[in-house]
């Protein structure tokens, strides 16, 4: 009888997070300890501070000395003045230097398996670029909202089992469901360097990217506890319909100008070999500028306004990048949806 073969292990990946601080004292010591409490210890923190006023950095120098002794490698940068989130997560994630990488927003808190939980999806899954979960939203105290982040943006089934089935470009194209604070990344997507376009945030553009390079998905668990308060860069809450509709406080043509100009960049990219795009994607991108376009603008006179917008519905792009009646509803009323 031949001896039992031994089950291959894959090898465990070094990984490193990055951190970006601002103003962060109030609640920075809580997700500095949820990192230190984690199932698996990350081997590398790259903190970048945007010149706190603060107390912030104070706290960084003294998790600094707490983290070494458990041999977590820290690098801390201070920046001389405010560059702002984009430009500094940029920094952060090109300072790092695991093969893992993981987005680290000062205000939250990781679940204790957070960092297990994703390293190992990795590791078994040689194919996957960019990972994602759900998150548990809770008010500045920590207390629960009784939502999650996915029910907060609406993050439908079908969404979901496209992006599970590598079907992450054509989702990301029709919108963005994916959050920094959840996201961790493989090295190779930042491996020729990372410049986010006008118009797009860090976590939206790397989101992108790793889904014309390869394959993205998500974890449809919470791992983190994300904290909903005043100074959000970017945040999340359910919405009522009347706000679904109008869209809220933005207006509807500083929404619209926003998805062409996106749209349009996404397009610039392609054509500079910044992005690489088969032949299907870049149908699918051409269809969605051409119905930015459309809703970009739109005749002012209310009866070639209807005749153009269900033209376009009849189309299905409304469904296809928008959500669709409830799109063409308020394009009709020049609403915001």
């Amino acid at each position: 009888m031949s001896p039992l073969m031994a089950v291959e292990t894959p090898a465990l990946m070094s990984t490193s997070v990055a951190l970006c601080t601002y103003q962060g004292e109030q609640y920075l010591a809580q997700q500095l300890d949820s990192l230190l409490a984690q199932q698996r210890l990350p081997d590398e923190i790259v903190a970048f501070d945007d010149a706190s006023a603060d107390g912030t950095w104070d706290l960084l120098l003294s998790f600094a000395d707490d983290a070494a002794e458990r041999g977590i490698q820290v690098h801390l940068h201070r920046n001389s003045s405010n560059v702002g989130y984009v430009a500094n997560f940029t920094q952060a994630l090109l300072a790092t230097r695991g093969e893992l990488i993981f987005l680290c927003d000062q205000d939250d808190v990781w679940h204790v398996d957070k960092l297990s939980r994703f390293a190992q999806e990795f590791e078994r899954r040689p194919d996957l670029l960019m990972l994602h979960s759900d998150a548990e939203l809770v008010d500045d105290a920590g207390g629960s909202l009784n939502c999650k982040l996915f029910e907060a943006f609406e993050v439908s089934r079908e969404e979901l089992t496209s992006v599970h089935g590598n079907g992450a470009f054509e989702v990301l194209v029709k919108r963005n469901i994916v959050t920094g604070a959840t996201m961790a990344i493989r090295r190779s997507v930042i491996a020729q360097g990372f410049d986010v376009p006008h118009g797009w945030i860090h976590d939206e553009w790397l989101a992108m990217v790793a889904a014309t390079q390869g394959r993205v998905d998500c974890l449809e668990a919470a791992t983190i506890d994300y904290r909903q308060h005043g100074n959000n860069q970017v945040g999340a809450r359910p919405r009522g319909f009347v706000e679904r509709l109008t869209g809220g406080t933005i207006s509807r043509a500083e929404f619209m100008d926003r998805m062409l100009a996106r749209t349009q960049s996404l397009m610039t990219q392609s054509a500079s070999g910044q992005l690489t795009l088969n032949a299907p994607q870049m149908h699918l991108l051409s269809e969605r500028l051409r119905h930015a376009r459309v809703r970009a603008h739109l005749p002012q006179s209310a009866t070639a306004r209807a005749a153009l917008v269900l033209r376009e519905y009849a189309s299905g792009r409304y469904h296809e990048f928008g959500n669709g009646l409830r799109s063409l509803l308020s394009d009709l009323f020049k609403l915001r949806g």
